[in-house]
């Protein structure tokens, strides 16, 4: 159920990492289909990621971050969402639920704050932080266990269909995760 998802992954996650907080009561449940890492030098970062069945329709996010590096004054942070009706690969567009590009440390005080803490902290050893962020990011292996986004940040109604979000972070490594979840509306 997407009110279960691990949103991003990390960093994120998922739509949790695009969308500003919204409050009210969500009505739309989801699932995620699959979730797809890259990076560009994996002695620097290195992610495992996947989706994990924890009960009957019910579904998480666990991910494995050697992160192997200090990000710096150059590193930006962008995500793209796309929304697709059929889910075909072809028939996905863009929708205006993105991160622009911007310093890693702007995305930290703002969408991380926002959206990634409050629903992968409880489920992870990611960086956690009161007010504002201080670098550096500390090197370590960053675990989600199992992690259930709780929606917080997310808005009450999204249309039905399959969204995918790329997340990206850049400089002095290229990394991130392609996530792709199915929304359809709750039954309440």
């Amino acid at each position: 159920m997407l009110s279960r998802l691990l949103l991003l992954s990390i960093g994120g996650v998922f739509i949790l990492l695009i969308v500003d907080q919204c409050s009210g009561k969500r009505k739309w449940d989801y699932e995620p289909l699959s979730i797809e890492t890259y990076s560009t030098d994996d002695s620097k970062l290195k992610m495992v990621a996947k989706v994990d069945r924890v009960g009957r329709g019910e579904y998480a996010i666990s991910a494995n971050i050697e992160f192997k590096y200090t990000p710096d004054d150059t590193t930006m942070v962008e995500a793209s969402a796309y929304r697709s009706s059929s889910g075909d690969e072809n028939d996905y567009k863009i929708i205006p639920l993105s991160i622009p590009k911007q310093p890693y440390i702007e995305f930290m005080n703002n969408h991380y704050k926002d959206v990634v803490l409050p629903n992968l902290g409880g489920c992870s050893n990611l960086v956690q932080f009161e007010d504002k962020f201080e670098p550096p990011w500390p090197q370590n292996t960053y675990m989600l266990d199992k992690c259930v986004a709780n929606s917080d940040g997310f808005p009450d109604i999204i249309p039905e269909g399959y969204y995918k979000v790329n997340f990206t972070m850049m400089n002095p490594v290229d990394w991130g995760f392609i996530l792709i979840v199915k929304i359809t509306t709750k039954l309440i």
